[in-house]
């Protein structure tokens, strides 16, 4: 159970904008001592099976006819018992009518048949036998003899041909061990160019990347006049704003090579790989000019150095050290722009944004109503639509959502449509898929019991009755008990209106809010359960934001206590705190205060309309979800004017 309002951002999806087509799929990179063992696992498997093989022929073989002697055949042929003999050099192979096989042996210097008839047989019994010669100096024959010998010696040589083979494979890639592992997307594939058509919002990142968009299509104009377009573009906003899709942008509106890794990509654990890495990619982006680098969370290997932290020989920072260098020691007329991307920026090394390497600094900020209205539409694209769709009502419905979170929006939707086998994508699906990217999916399975779910609609009803009834509060869209994610339950409330910066008193109504599940437990069933854990965090963490990074404490006053992260910032210091013990227990004090201040506010609207509780948390329980248009409803039924209705008055 706990109250949702959206204020995160999920993961950068930006590099799914284009459908890419016709791209085979990339199999996956085994190493190459990895492959050598594969392949001498492989050649010995194989060897045992041919001896096997071999060992199974030579037994059958092993396996001779009686051997009889001429006399015998002689006596045979006489009773007319020999069907056939065949005839190899001096070795017979004797055919008996009742299908035994004799072997026998004759003289070198007389035919069998004047053996036979030295041994007294007649010519008349000779001609009742069929005599076959086989010719001992064929292909076949030698090959048959020799066989038994060649092919172990064969497959010997070709055994360590192949171990030779791989190690000398083994050394080449040592060699290569340096190499840059850039992906280069080349400006003439259409199925990955990207422009600033398809990049919404970020108005004024778009109009600081233009200069570059038209230094590398036309460096002239800016030479002639004196003036160095910035080597380097540093991109920074929360994950998913689109860092990397306008980098993309970039390169293809000015239709350059784009060279992309991420700053992972340059560090090994052998010291020394991650700068002759960088060398390689300085080097082949050069040969390609006009080009674009762009190096993806470049906070990975661009942190604050001399720390301590990797020792001195730290493999990180002497890929920073050479990126420093190739950076400064460009040429004015070198058309080769360096675009970074960091969610971090207070990590970042000093001497990495210094001008003379990344001279600009993009903020991508996330999109505001009219922005996320446009997103929409790009996504929209190939994707058919009921008649009922509105994207200027999800736009409404999702503020602080970020282009990443807007995709996932569209995709889902279309998902929960084709999961119902629906040729359009309606309304219903893309509002459902609203609270699929906040919160997961709904656990049907999840079945509350019939106490559990009177706790839990109470519980609701106290966050939303709160929100309404404080007058800076955010109005409340939805209220449900059926379960998504970890959440029993979930009250959404969102902005009237979009807002940059809030107020010390919007932060306590938000308080009291986060705490009117607590409140109405506690009202109504004398006992607390674990479901107002999430608030309890949420609001706590607010609470302290407040004392700490806000200078909203009457006692503190205008003092930052801590960085947005709520630690020391990063080359400080490792776990030290700036300020003193006595400042920590008045920050505890104040936090507190704070808290206990929102719950006394939260008993006192639900005491107050204690009627209203106990009528909409019964709806509640009846139906599991109450929309917008019926809270406003009961609201009114009790006696609550709905914020909405109090602007129409002032109106």
């Amino acid at each position: 159970m706990k109250e949702t309002k959206k204020d995160k951002n999920l993961n950068n999806n930006e590099e799914e904008m284009k459908p890419q087509k016709n791209n085979k799929p990339k199999l996956p990179d085994i190493s190459p001592s990895k492959r050598f063992f594969t392949n001498i696992g492989g050649s010995l498997l194989i060897f045992f099976v041919l001896i096997t093989l071999y060992s199974f022929v030579s037994g059958e073989q092993a396996k001779k006819p009686d051997e009889i002697t001429l006399t015998q055949l002689a006596s045979y042929v006489k009773k007319g018992e020999v069907k056939a003999v065949t005839i190899d050099g001096e070795k017979l192979t004797v055919d008996l009518k009742n299908k035994q096989q004799k072997e026998a042996k004759k003289e070198l210097e007389n035919s069998l048949s004047q053996s036979l008839v030295n041994y007294g047989v007649s010519p008349e019994q000779i001609s009742g036998v069929q005599l076959k010669i086989v010719d001992g100096t064929g292909f076949w024959y030698w090959f048959m003899n020799l066989a038994p010998i060649l092919i172990p010696v064969i497959f010997i040589l070709l055994f360590f041909w192949i171990i030779t083979r791989q190690v000398k494979g083994a050394g080449v890639q040592a060699f290569t061990f340096g190499q840059s592992k850039a992906r280069i997307i080349d400006p003439d594939d259409q199925n990955q160019l990207v422009t600033f058509k398809d990049v919404a919002g970020v108005k004024e990142a778009k109009e600081e990347l233009l200069e570059i968009v038209d230094f590398l299509k036309n460096p002239k104009k800016f030479l002639d006049i004196g003036a160095r377009i910035p080597k380097g573009v540093i991109l920074m906003g929360a994950p998913g704003t689109g860092k990397t899709l306008l980098a993309r942008a970039v390169a293809g509106e000015a239709h350059v090579p784009f060279f992309h890794l991420s700053g992972s990509e340059f560090v090994e654990m052998f010291v020394g790989v991650g700068a002759s890495r960088v060398r390689d990619l300085f080097k082949m982006a050069k040969k390609m000019a006009p080009a674009i680098i762009f190096i993806d969370e470049i906070d990975a290997v661009g942190r604050v150095r001399g720390t301590g932290v990797g020792g001195g020989n730290d493999e990180r920072e002497q890929t920073l050290n050479q990126i420093l260098v190739e950076m400064d020691g460009f040429e004015p007329n070198e058309k080769v722009i360096v675009i970074a991307a960091t969610n971090r920026p207070d990590v970042l090394d000093p001497a990495l944004l210094r001008p003379g390497r990344f001279d600009r600094r993009v903020t991508l900020d996330l999109p505001d109503l009219e922005d996320r209205e446009e997103i929409l539409k790009i996504y929209a694209r190939k994707k058919p639509f009921a008649e009922d769709v509105n994207l200027r009502t999800l736009a409404e419905r999702t503020p602080g959502f970020s282009g990443a979170d807007l995709y996932s929006l569209m995709n889902e939707g279309a998902i929960l449509a084709a999961r119902e086998a629906r040729k359009k994508v309606a309304q219903f699906d893309l509002i459902r898929s609203i609270e699929k990217v906040m919160l997961g999916p709904e656990r049907k399975s999840h079945l509350l019991s019939k106490d559990e779910k009177k706790i839990t609609a109470y519980h609701e009803v106290g966050h939303a009755l709160v929100a309404s009834v404080l007058p800076l509060a955010d109005p409340v869209q939805k209220v449900s008990i059926i379960s998504r994610g970890h959440a029993a339950g979930y009250t959404l409330t969102l902005p009237l209106e979009e807002r940059k910066l809030q107020t010390k008193k919007e932060f306590l109504d938000d308080i009291a809010k986060a705490l009117g599940g607590y409140s109405a437990e506690k009202l109504i069933f004398g006992d607390i359960t674990t479901g107002p854990s999430n608030d309890l965090q949420v609001a706590t963490a607010l609470a302290r934001n407040m004392v700490t990074r806000w200078g909203m404490s009457d006692k503190i006053g205008p003092v930052a206590l801590e960085d947005p992260s709520g630690k020391v910032i990063y080359g400080r210091g490792i776990g030290e705190k700036e300020y003193s013990e006595q400042v920590s227990a008045l920050v505890d004090e104040e936090v507190s205060a704070i808290m206990n201040e929102g719950l006394k506010r939260a008993n006192e609207v639900l005491e107050t309309h204690r009627k209203a509780l106990d009528m909409i948390s019964a709806e509640l329980i009846r139906v599991e979800t109450i929309e917008h248009k019926e809270f406003e409803n009961l609201l009114i039924a009790n006696g609550i004017v709905p914020k909405k209705k109090i602007e129409e008055e002032v109106k």
